[in-house]
């Protein structure tokens, strides 16, 4: 069968709610687990009221014996219940996380690319936040809660009293719950919005680490930080001191119900309505009635920040939706054909690309040039459909460029950005892309760069380690090794953003060797740059101007009509001058004396 690319799709349903809805049958066994672990908790209950009323009344050793066990075997069973109970939500926050920790990781790269700058790992943190809960006591709360009639029924049986008693007290918590609830929401969802910020404000400024301690702006941006971050701790602080209001409010009413139904108890005792067994049981039922209501006003705080990670996360995967399906396209050649792009850089609300169509065959190496902020960059973004496109189309080998399963693309295309970033580990996984090291073609690609021997004299050769970014090593070997991983396994199509930027002599002579050899092996590359020099190696020319496609042809051709244009423009601005000098000069004055 033909194998399956991809493509997105609006979903229509919620996919987080999908995720968890995949464990409906773990929540329902959970479910079955807590009916009889809630049936269970009646146990100490029925022991003291039998104890109580029968064993104190018959001074029976065997039947205190025998009740004394059954209550163990009891106990024992629930104690295996609730772990088994916890084991079993524990697997569904991992199921959790195996369905969606891939979806999330995919999607901070399309936000990384759809809003530049605004990316950060907090979307992982999210979806840990949501399977913490899933597995914290918190949750059970949730699943005892529906017992408490339960409770009351069997608080009515011992006496009508009782049972009402034990409504007013679950009222009076809920309303605690309710309460702390609409004191806490907003301030919560503040809290989580300014750590958010603050956090994304921190890495940023990370990355810029060096231009900040060499300009002494460390003080200045600690300054814009702690804004962001005293505004979050305070609006956490207000939302804690609030929820620990309610909580020990709630804790402390429990506690008193709790005792005033024994002297409820001990009041209908006196009148011979209930027995002393009835009246402990009571208290001791009445609590456990009340402790689900409790645990979840005493959890409410990660509910609620569980319940805003969930909507963040929903809101992510429905904005950037799983991709749908497409029938594989065969290998690409190398051809890329433009057909009237417009690209509105993400963030911006101008067009940084205009209405640009062009013709790349297969096998030229094109240059691109023109004044900075021209829409270089940007063209080589929608040629490697990283950026949407306003309007028209961007081609390879004839089909759309968003038709392209991008992992699959991947390996046929090589790109080296303005901005060179290398990643945490060997110079060989680098080149290699993190695929399975091949060193043949990884030593090929170095060669192919003028690089081998520049690796070899590293401490470690191409198993160097490479810190976060490449810090240990110079601009210039940065972009080389970038260079050599753009044309790892022999691409199709290299796209090389100012490759030069950072390269002496002898880097720029390998490059344009490099670029050579490409050229010989008919892989179509595309050349940003701004030095002329560079331009000797290929054989088209496009020049961009605030958008537009001012000129494309032969190199030489395109290069000839801009000396004439340069020349032309030259005699024009002399000829001006010239015409007005005359007009410039200060008119003759005569001094000689009026005749008499």
């Amino acid at each position: 069968m033909a194998k399956i690319a991809q493509n997105r799709q609006k979903p229509t349903n919620s996919e987080l709610k999908e995720a968890i809805l995949a464990s409906k049958k773990s929540f329902i066994i959970v479910g079955f687990f807590s009916m009889f672990i809630n049936i269970l908790m009646l146990v100490p209950s029925l022991y003291m009221l039998q104890l109580y009323d029968r064993v104190l009344a018959s001074r029976s050793e065997g039947t205190l014996y025998m009740l004394t066990a059954i209550v163990v075997v009891l106990f024992i069973t629930m104690a295996l219940l609730e772990v088994v109970r916890s084991k079993i939500l524990v697997k569904v926050g991992n199921k959790l996380d195996a369905l969606l920790s891939k979806r999330v990781f995919d999607s901070l790269f399309e936000v990384a690319n759809k809003y530049p700058g605004k990316a950060s790992s907090m979307p992982l943190n999210d979806l840990t936040s949501i399977r913490q809960f899933m597995t914290g006591n918190g949750l059970f709360a949730f699943f005892d809660a529906p017992w408490i009639p339960i409770y009351i029924a069997v608080l009515f049986m011992f006496h009508p009293i009782f049972g009402y008693f034990a409504i007013f007290a679950a009222i009076v918590l809920i309303a605690f719950t309710i309460i702390n609830e609409y004191s806490t929401k907003e301030k919560l969802l503040e809290a989580n919005n300014l750590s958010r910020a603050s956090n994304i404000y921190v890495d940023s400024n990370i990355r810029n680490a060096e231009v900040i301690n060499a300009m002494g702006m460390k003080g200045n941006i600690l300054g814009i930080w702690q804004e962001k971050y005293y505004g979050f701790l305070n609006a956490q602080n207000s939302a804690s001191n609030k929820a620990g209001i309610w909580a020990n409010m709630s804790k402390s009413a429990r506690m008193l119900f709790q005792s005033l139904i024994l002297g409820i108890g001990g009041y209908l005792a006196i009148k011979m309505e209930v027995s002393a067994g009835m009246m402990i049981a009571g208290s001791i039922i009445m609590g456990r009635a009340l402790a689900p209501l409790d645990l979840i006003i005493g959890s409410w705080k990660g509910f609620s920040a569980a319940r805003t990670s969930y909507e963040r996360l929903d809101a992510l995967l429905s904005e950037f939706p799983k991709e749908k399906e497409y029938m594989e396209l065969p290998a690409p050649e190398g051809e890329v054909l433009l057909e009237g792009v417009v690209v509105v850089p993400p963030g911006a609300t101008q067009p940084s690309i205009r209405g640009i169509s062009m013709l790349i065959n297969k096998g030229d190496v094109v240059g691109i040039v023109g004044p900075s902020a021209a829409g270089k960059s940007s063209l080589a973004r929608i040629i490697l459909g990283l950026w949407p496109l306003a309007a028209g189309k961007a081609r390879l080998d004839k089909a759309d460029i968003s038709q392209w399963d991008k992992a699959d693309l991947g390996k046929y295309i090589g790109y080296l950005p303005q901005d060179i970033e290398l990643f945490e580990g060997t110079v060989s996984q680098n080149i290699a892309r993190f695929t399975d090291v091949d060193s043949v073609k990884v030593v090929e690609a170095a060669q192919k760069a003028g690089i081998h021997e520049m690796i070899l004299r590293l401490p470690e050769g191409y198993d160097t380690r490479i810190g976060v970014g490449g810090a240990t090593l110079s601009g210039g070997q940065r972009q080389r090794i970038g260079f050599a991983r753009a044309i790892y396994d022999n691409p199709v199509l290299v796209v090389l953003d100012e490759p030069n930027s950072n390269l002496d002599d002898q880097g720029e002579a390998a490059l344009v060797k490099a670029i050579q050899s490409l050229k010989e092996s008919n892989t179509t590359v595309i050349l940003i740059t701004h030095r002329p020099n560079i331009l000797q190696v290929t054989n088209k020319l496009a020049v961009i101007k605030q958008g537009l496609l001012e000129a494309y042809g032969n190199t030489n051709e395109v290069l000839s009509n801009m000396a004439a244009a340069v020349k032309d423009a030259q005699a024009q601005a002399q000829a001006q001058t010239q015409a007005q000098a005359p007009m410039t000069q200060a008119p003759k004055i005569s001094l000689s004396k009026p005749s008499s």
